[in-house]
C-alpha cells in the first residue's frame, strides 16, 4: 500500500521515498550523526554541524520532529527518538562502506567487478 502524500521526486509515495526525501535535505543526515551519542542543545548541535545556519538547524529539526526520528526535552535538548535510534542502527553499515569506498576509489586504486 501507497501513501498518497507527495514526494519530491517520486509519484507513488512510498514510505522509502518519503524517508529518502527527508534524508537528502542539507544538514538532515549530520543532525541525526551527531545526536547518535546522546541529546544535545541547540547551540551544542549546531557547534557540532560546523555552525550551520541556525534557520536551517530549525527547519531540519522540525523536520525531524514532524518524521518521529527526534524529539525535543527542555533542560535536555535535541536527542533521537527510538525510531531515530533504529534509523541510525539501520544506517551504520553504509558508514562502513563508505570507509571502504573512499578507500577503493582514491586515484591509483583499481577495483575488480
Amino acid at each position: 500500500m501507497t501513501d498518497p502524500r507527495p514526494v519530491r521526486g517520486s509519484r507513488t509515495g512510498r514510505p522509502i521515498m518519503a524517508l529518502l526525501d527527508i534524508m537528502g535535505r542539507r544538514w538532515t543526515l549530520r543532525i541525526l550523526w551527531e545526536l547518535r551519542d546522546g541529546p544535545l542543545t541547540a547551540r551544542a548541535l549546531r557547534a557540532a554541524c560546523d555552525e550551520a545556519s541556525p534557520t536551517v538547524l530549525q527547519a531540519r529539526l522540525a523536520e525531524l520532529r514532524n518524521a518521529g526520528l527526534v524529539d525535543h526535552a527542555a533542560g535536555r535538548g535535541y536527542g533521537l527518538t527510538g525510531l531515530g535510534d533504529e534509523f541510525l542502527a539501520a544506517f551504520t553499515p553504509l558508514y562502513g562502506f563508505a570507509d571502504r569506498w573512499a578507500a577503493a576509489t582514491k586515484p591509483g586504486t583499481t577495483t575488480t567487478g
